[in-house]
């Protein structure tokens, strides 16, 4: 046995457990995972995120989902990443750039401390080529699609933020069942990679409330990546406009797609929940 030293982070009530991977080494991250996440017998998390050093970038993110899949970008747990290296002076830079599975993305401290603190993260372009999503769907962009879920017709608008996203624009999200609803997008066979799901409700031009069922974790309290295809969903439906707030279950999100660049930019709060040890083998 050996002691594991983590820190527990949230962002808007996404949580997961951040490893310091210069100091410490992880022989299997996906069993791992499954076992410090469970929250009777474990840490209790999302997920676990590895903050590892990187060829190209000032630090690299590998982080795996509480059933021990490996994601390829969170916005939330970006944003975690970044007040993590800072705090832990890893760095001194308050304008980072950082390496994930979907490519490079660029985090700016705001103001903060060592509990909360902004952070916004440059999540890049969407990716709207639904091979690219992937979605098996014949037309590009995938908006208003019609998916047949236990015989009522859904309509999803699908968008990549680096990972999948079927955005769902209903009313009533409050009394969705998504543990029952949610599995039936995720593994629908249409997501060759399965698929998050977004539940979305417009509430004016401005601003959206958001439930979501992440692939492989479940109803989560907030994801960075979903609010941000949901945002581009909406606005290509011409729902709301380019600068959005987005209520999630955990916390509020500010989305922002900007038409010079393209780029979607993610504010909201990291924040330190606790620090400690654990015994892994």
């Amino acid at each position: 046995m050996k002691k594991l030293k983590f820190t527990k982070m949230h962002g808007a009530g996404n949580d997961y457990i951040y490893v310091n991977g210069f100091t410490q080494t992880i022989d299997n991250p996906s069993e791992l995972a499954i076992k410090i996440s469970d929250r009777h017998f474990g840490i209790g998390s999302d997920g676990l995120v590895l903050i590892l050093p990187s060829d190209v970038c000032d630090f690299k993110m590998q982080m795996f989902n509480s059933d021990g899949s490996e994601a390829e970008m969170c916005g939330n747990a970006s944003r975690c990443v970044g007040k993590y290296v800072y705090d832990n002076k890893l760095t001194d830079k308050t304008k980072i750039s950082l390496e994930t599975g979907a490519g490079v993305k660029y985090i700016t401290l705001l103001d903060g401390d060592e509990t909360a603190r902004k952070v916004t993260v440059d999540m890049g372009e969407p990716i709207l080529d639904p091979e690219k999503i992937p979605v098996r769907a014949d037309i590009e962009p995938v908006l208003n699609f019609p998916l047949d879920i236990d015989g009522k017709i859904w309509k999803i608008s699908c968008v990549s933020m680096g990972n999948p996203h079927a955005v769902v624009f209903t009313e009533g999200i409050k009394d969705l069942n998504l543990p029952v609803l949610g599995p039936k997008f995720e593994k629908n066979p249409i997501f060759p990679k399965k698929t998050n799901t977004e539940f979305i409700e417009i509430i004016n031009r401005k601003t959206l409330n958001m439930r979501v069922w992440e692939r492989g974790a479940g109803e989560t309290l907030a994801c960075g990546t979903g609010a941000c295809a949901s945002v581009v969903a909406a606005v290509l439906n011409d729902y709301c406009d380019r600068n959005v707030l987005i209520h999630l279950l955990g916390g509020d999100l500010q989305i922002e797609w900007r038409e010079h660049d393209n780029h979607i930019y993610m504010t909201g709060e990291a924040v330190t929940v606790f620090e400690g040890n654990i015994l892994i083998k």
